[in-house]
């Protein structure tokens, strides 16, 4: 793929969508990390019915430490793992009022030594709540990255990394947020919906449909 079709790839996704949003519902760096965390293997609509309960009692990292671990995975049981996610927020949130003043760090090195957080979270932490230019690479991004050409890779630290060298710095700050809801409503895993698909033309996806195929 070339630079010019990337450049027109992410141009035409900018304007469709201007201004790219997380689907995450939160208020504060340390409620977008709550909910971060409580989303591997879980879908937002799960998580943001867990946070807003769990929200109205615990806002800040003394308040769910004040909470528990016991009455937390009481607020987050629908979620998957909810047994070990509450075991590491409290781990982390104990870090974060011990060394960090009850706030969220704003460094990759601070960030992934809390309990829960990998390169992931922190990478989505550092460009959502601090407007860092990082792209964090999700199951939805690394199956568009793959199947568009934009940036193949054969795991996800590959295609991060073709990702931050090929996308073009214009486009870096909201190219998460673009790609992922690309791969979460049209280049879906078991079946894309490439005939209105905004990037057909340009995508170099084998098995792609064109408008009118079934």
């Amino acid at each position: 793929m070339t630079p010019e079709i990337r450049q027109e790839i992410f141009t035409r996704l900018r304007t469709a969508n201007p201004a790219p949003r997380s689907e995450l519902a939160y208020g504060t760096p340390f409620e977008l990390l709550v909910a971060v965390v409580l989303s591997a293997q879980a879908t937002d609509k799960s998580v943001n019915l867990a946070t807003a309960e769990l929200f109205k009692v615990a806002r800040t990292p003394r308040q769910l430490l004040a909470l528990g671990q016991r009455r937390l995975e009481r607020y987050i049981k629908r979620i998957g793992l909810y047994r070990t996610k509450a075991k590491n927020l409290i781990a982390a949130c104990r870090l974060l009022s011990e060394k960090h003043g009850g706030e969220v760090p704003r460094t990759r090195a601070e960030l992934q030594a809390l309990p829960g957080v990998g390169r992931k979270t922190a990478s989505v932490i550092l460009n959502t709540a601090f407007g860092e230019p990082e792209i964090a690479v999700d199951t939805h991004i690394f199956r568009v990255a793959n199947r568009t050409g934009i940036a193949p890779g054969r795991d996800v630290l590959s295609v991060e990394q073709g990702l931050n060298m090929l996308v073009p710095g214009e486009f870096k700050l909201d190219a998460h947020h673009w790609l992922i809801l690309h791969g979460r409503y049209v280049c879906k895993a078991r079946r894309p919906e490439c005939p209105r698909c905004l990037i057909n033309d340009l995508c170099e996806f084998k098995h792609k449909m064109v408008s009118g195929e079934q």
